[in-house]
């Protein structure tokens, strides 16, 4: 089985080397990662400026073949069908682990869910894996048990045309698994001052900060509800954003 691991957090980081080790389980595996942090690009694609790919001979992740590019996550799944695939299949994409929450509408922003749309457009089964911390250093161990275990058994079910999953876990021990639905949230004080002086002839400058909001905290069948209860949380996702009730 030829699988292809990405992530938007970077080559070098701990989820995506943990997540490529534990898929040579499942077959032979090609990672194609930016080159450094993508976090937020979404689905975005280079446009205006050409993407490099390079190979990275020396690593310890059990065979499996390795390469950067400068581009997006979205760029990594192109470059992988087109270039390294080419006239080959793909028979599964597997994005992360992200240090930080997918959960709810960071979906919508996240950069390793954006490679499993991409994929899921091209007919490629995807499974888009998470934490929630944004530590470089978080304990993935609770976590490295369920990596083969749950991608195979989604596989096996089969993953539906032009659908994708997207698995959050929470940090420390799992208690259990749990299908579940976006979480309705926003993010709400999403500007702090940026510390940097503005350059000459800018008004003000921002960074994006801000705190997540739960809209339905009384809801149980939430991703974020099951993180918050230890469990790991699976959402089936679909690049059709049709609101059929609105027809």
């Amino acid at each position: 089985m030829n699988i292809v691991v990405v992530n938007d957090d970077g080559w070098g980081t701990a989820g995506i080397r943990l997540l490529a080790r534990e898929m040579t389980k499942l077959g032979h595996v090609t990672v194609i990662a930016p080159d450094g942090p993508r976090s937020g690009n979404g689905a975005a694609i280079s446009v205006t400026t050409p993407v490099y790919l390079r190979k990275i001979e020396e690593h310890d992740l059990n065979g499996a073949e390795v390469y950067t590019t400068n581009g997006t996550p979205a760029d990594c799944v192109k470059i992988a069908r087109e270039e390294l695939f080419a006239g080959k299949t793909i028979d599964l994409l597997v994005s992360g682990i992200n240090h930080g929450s997918n959960a709810s509408v960071n979906a919508m922003y996240s950069g390793t869910m954006g490679a499993c749309f991409v994929a899921a457009e091209k007919g490629i089964p995807a499974v888009g894996w998470s934490i929630n911390s944004h530590e470089p250093d978080v304990d993935l161990h609770w976590l490295q048990p369920f990596l083969t275990e749950v991608t195979q058994h989604l596989l096996e079910d089969g993953i539906a045309p032009r659908t994708c999953f997207n698995i959050n876990a929470p940090v420390g021990e799992i208690e259990g698994i749990r299908w579940t639905r976006q979480c309705i949230g926003h993010w709400a004080n999403e500007l702090a001052p940026a510390q940097e002086e503005a350059p000459e002839g800018v008004l003000k400058a921002w960074r994006l900060a801000g705190a997540f909001v739960n809209d339905e905290p009384s809801s149980t069948d939430t991703d974020i509800w099951a993180m918050e209860h230890q469990l790991l949380s699976i959402t089936p996702l679909t690049i059709d954003w049709t609101e059929y009730g609105s027809l």
